[in-house]
């Protein structure tokens, strides 16, 4: 299948083209930049301009979010009407250009912040009301209705609720944690906190099955998730590994944490790997100096 990707010069998208390009699909790296993988041809796209070149896709992965540098929630800076003008109304007219173009099938990472202000602990699933709290959220929320209204025959859609997402160092791109490492090896006092993740290979395994997957059997929203990480559990195993040593922060409540349970992606077969996933990405990131 070609597929196109957008995004994929960034980490996330980097990580989906990756298992995409491994299981044998052909990849179109949409975006500014060229993407990292040699075999991914470039086609030119911005949010802000007009629609890319889709000819010959069989699939799209919106994966591209523009935002200021290393923030999501927050992502609009300074500028919150530039940001749902990129991210909300040039995701729907990327959408409408994929199903004029003849594409057959539209994925698009939304995000857990859909959800936004449920009470702490809370179980969240697809079946509760989106409450978003941020501006982040509220542009991803847009952009699944705007998908979610182009649904036909011959355009399957499903949208991804992703949590965070970790994975192994990519080349010329800051890790997720490289900050966090930084101020623990420093000796500075690192606030507690838990949160859940996803591993970057198990979300290019739900991206894959979803646009494998007969058309019927997957329309519409899917949590992805996997396990909670209390930041105390994460600085003690980085310490282990990279030798790196600094005073860890008290353990968080993860009780509070509302998690989604990704039932239904589970229903259609993906297996994460867990928390015993973790410990590679930690080797790897060790060797190569965090």
């Amino acid at each position: 299948m070609r597929i196109a990707v957008t995004g994929a010069s960034g980490q996330v998208g980097h990580w989906i083209a990756a298992g995409l390009l491994e299981a044998g699909h052909e990849v179109v790296a949409l975006g500014r930049h060229p993407s990292r993988h040699a075999q991914a041809e470039h086609r030119p796209f911005d949010l802000g301009g007009p629609p890319p070149d889709l000819s010959r896709c069989e699939a799209l992965v919106h994966a591209a979010l523009s935002h200021a540098p290393g923030r999501y929630r927050g992502g609009e800076g300074d500028d919150p009407d530039g940001f749902v003008r990129l991210n909300a109304e040039g995701t729907a007219r990327l959408f409408a250009a994929a199903r004029s173009a003849g594409v057959g099938r539209a994925l698009f990472l939304s995000s857990r912040a859909v959800y936004g202000a449920y009470p702490s602990g809370t179980p969240l699933h697809e079946g509760l009301p989106p409450r978003p709290d941020t501006l982040y959220g509220r542009v991803k929320l847009e952009g699944e209705r705007a998908l979610a209204a182009l649904a036909a025959p011959g355009f399957s859609v499903a949208s991804l609720r992703v949590t965070g997402v970790y994975g192994p160092p990519v080349a010329g791109l800051p890790h997720k944690w490289a900050d966090l490492f930084a101020a623990f090896g420093r000796g500075e006092r690192v606030a507690p906190r838990a949160g859940t993740e996803v591993h970057a290979g198990d979300l290019a395994e739900a991206v894959r099955m979803l646009l494998a997957a007969p058309a019927a059997m997957a329309p519409g929203l899917f949590d992805i998730s996997d396990f909670v990480l209390d930041r105390r559990d994460l600085l003690a195993a980085w310490a282990d590994v990279s030798g790196v040593s600094g005073p860890l922060p008290e353990a968080a409540d993860t009780a509070r944490v509302s998690a989604m349970s990704a039932a239904r992606l589970r229903a259609l077969g993906w297996r994460p790997r867990g928390r015993p996933g973790l410990a590679p990405v930690l080797r790897a990131l060790a060797a190569g100096g965090g």
